[in-house]
């Protein structure tokens, strides 16, 4: 039995569809990612999930349970990761767990040994009486992780968990999360970087105007919809559209990545020299694709554009 399944999932705001009817399944000790621009639906899904946010119709069911009719319940056995800093500064690095803990009814000395064993696993053992204001950003992202750990939960939600961070911190935060999922718990994830669903999610979920447009493994769907190898075309920008004209019908997708264009079904296509390109403002490199260049093709945008 999936850990979470929705059918015909809908979420509408008077008479905007935020989700659109929507299938899916995330199955025990997963990383399930969700993908997609600004107002793709993604945020939305993960509050229905999360029973922030009740689901217009549809089913949605987490740990077997239904969101419509058990929402304190499914609420108390998760773990929440927010995008936003939601620490109490005027608490230390353990009193913010151990106030959070006591929603979860849980006796002091339970509170206790939990709140010092999550700042253990997180890394922040030595950082307990310090003030939150002390602390570097990847540190207070990894605060938040122990935080959603207290009570255990078999399904952390984390909403762009390492946004803003450098690369070290965001891979400190990596290796806790593998350390996580190796332990049994689920994860549903929602981020803006390529390199981090790639790294962590099982499978993915790319969304667009309310819908999924794909679902299945980074690496399966790159495969499928991207093939073995892209042409990367740099050029500029006054060249951009007659190329574009150029390549119509001569290659099976192009998407505009703005700084350069990716063609992939080349099909034993190569640069015209007489197109009369800018040849100090060209390049081409074949290599092979990525995800980014599966989320530009399906979406025509990147991640980051509003």
């Amino acid at each position: 039995m999936s850990v979470i399944r929705a059918k015909s999932l809908v979420k509408r705001f008077g008479e905007l569809t935020a989700v659109n009817s929507i299938d899916f399944a995330v199955e025990h000790s997963e990383c399930f990612g969700f993908l997609g621009s600004n107002g793709a639906g993604k945020t939305s899904t993960m509050r229905m999930i999360s029973c922030v946010s009740p689901a217009t119709s549809g089913e949605l069911f987490v740990d077997d349970l239904d969101v419509m009719t058990s929402g304190r319940r499914i609420k108390a056995a998760l773990g929440v990761v927010p995008q936003e800093d939601n620490l109490d500064e005027d608490l230390t690095v353990l009193g913010n767990l151990l106030v959070h803990a006591r929603y979860f009814e849980l006796p002091k000395h339970e509170r206790e040994e939990r709140s010092k064993e999550a700042l253990e696993f997180m890394g922040l053992a030595s950082r307990a009486g310090s003030a939150i204001d002390t602390l570097s950003g990847g540190m207070k992202r990894r605060l938040l992780i122990a935080r959603a750990l207290l009570n255990r939960p078999r399904v952390l939600i984390l909403d762009e968990p390492t946004t803003g961070l450098d690369p070290h911190a965001r891979h400190l935060v990596w290796q806790r999360l593998i350390q996580l999922k190796a332990q049994g718990t689920t994860m549903v994830l929602s981020t803006h970087y390529m390199d981090e669903a790639a790294y962590l999610c099982d499978r993915i979920a790319i969304m667009g105007e309310g819908v999924i447009l794909t679902m299945g493994t980074p690496a399966e769907l790159v495969k499928e919809h991207m093939g073995d190898e892209v042409l990367e075309l740099r050029l500029a920008p006054w060249d951009k559209e007659k190329a574009m004209a150029h390549l119509e019908g001569k290659v099976d997708s192009i998407a505009d990545a703005g700084d350069a264009l990716i063609l992939s079904g080349l099909n034993g296509w190569s640069l015209d020299p007489e197109l009369g390109l800018d040849p100090q403002h060209t390049s081409v490199v074949q290599r092979p694709p990525n995800l980014e260049d599966l989320f530009l093709r399906l979406t025509g945008k990147g991640l980051e554009d509003e």
